[in-house]
């Protein structure tokens, strides 16, 4: 099992042992996190494809803590593109988790770099989101694209975006 440093992605990899034990998961100590923030959590295979990935852009539990261990949960059993993970996936897997910095309005396509920023497009009660920095986003363009597909929006719809920036940990 590949040990990470960081409080998150350990938090995550303890959810979801204890989860497939049937336990309940030994809490970190860690200040960081009892903030409170949207995060999403992705799980990777070893060959770096994708094996689920759910999150929130606001906080919607008491604290990060409660987040990260929602989302983990969701990203391994409930990533309705995957089929649910299996307890023997879990030593593999790389797992990242990035917290969600406020989502601010943008007024023109200039204001976006999608190696910076992620992007939330909306039109009517349709939203789609994109994090950034992802392998093949390079343009704007093409995270916005991926971002109002993902939410079922039509090309041509007039759309809102907001971005955001990120903290990943590995």
């Amino acid at each position: 099992m590949s040990k990470s440093k960081s409080p998150y992605t350990n938090w995550v990899r303890e959810v979801l042992k204890s989860h497939f034990e049937g336990k309940s998961p030994l809490v970190p100590e860690s200040e960081a996190l009892n903030n409170k923030a949207g995060c999403f959590v992705s799980l990777h295979n070893p060959d770096g494809s994708l094996r689920g990935c759910i999150g929130t852009i606001m906080p919607t539990k008491s604290s990060l803590l409660e987040e990260i261990k929602a989302n983990a949960v969701s990203a391994a059993l409930h990533d309705p593109r995957f089929l649910p993970l299996s307890k023997e996936e879990l030593e593999d897997l790389e797992i990242s988790v990035d917290v969600l910095g406020d989502p601010e309005p943008v007024q023109a396509i200039t204001q976006l770099d999608p190696k910076v920023y992620g992007v939330i497009v909306s039109a009517g009660s349709r939203r789609g989101v994109l994090l950034p920095d992802l392998p093949g986003v390079d343009k704007v363009e093409d995270q916005i694209h991926i971002a109002m597909q993902k939410a079922g929006i039509e090309p041509g719809t007039p759309i809102s975006v907001e971005r955001f920036k990120v903290k990943r940990y590995h």
